[in-house]
């Protein structure tokens, strides 16, 4: 029989080999630290969940102004063009059609062809009072008027 320091019964029990504690492959985590990890991506959620939010929002302004700008530029095109503004009655659809009724019309001033809408989904909303153009998006509540991130975006 060959000699082994566990079959050895005389042996100290400071040079036996003690099992490891290590995790077996088929044992899985205690409840206690389940817990702590949900935890833990709650709070993560909790913080970094508004300020992605607001970042959201933000940006959704940010893109509203820079598309009207492009509008504002495609109109001072069209004014160049046809010597005016559109009517009101004619509105921002003047920019993608208006070739066989509008002289010296010579778009569409807009890429593609199609009219822009604003970051919630609205149609902008044109205005033209004693030769001065507003061009403007009601914003995230789609009511005039408003506050923070519910408040008008013009240009």
């Amino acid at each position: 029989m060959p000699f082994s320091l566990l079959s050895y019964p005389s042996m100290p029990y400071r040079f036996r080999r003690r099992p490891s504690r290590r995790r077996s492959a088929t044992q899985g985590f205690s409840l206690v630290e389940m817990l702590v990890a949900v935890a833990i991506v709650g709070l993560l959620i909790g913080l970094v969940g508004p300020a992605a939010m607001r970042q959201l929002q933000s940006s959704r302004v940010k893109a509203t102004e820079a598309q009207i700008v492009q509008l504002r530029s495609a109109l001072d095109i069209f004014l160049i063009d046809t010597g005016r503004y559109p009517s009101e009655q004619e509105g921002l659809q003047a920019l993608v059609a208006g070739g066989g009724t509008i002289p010296g019309w010579s778009g569409p001033y807009l890429r593609d062809g199609n009219l822009p809408t604003d970051s919630w989904g609205s149609a902008f909303i044109y205005t033209l009072s004693d030769g001065q153009v507003r061009v403007r998006s009601l914003g995230a509540d789609q009511r005039a008027g408003g506050t923070g991130m519910d408040a008008d975006v013009e240009g």
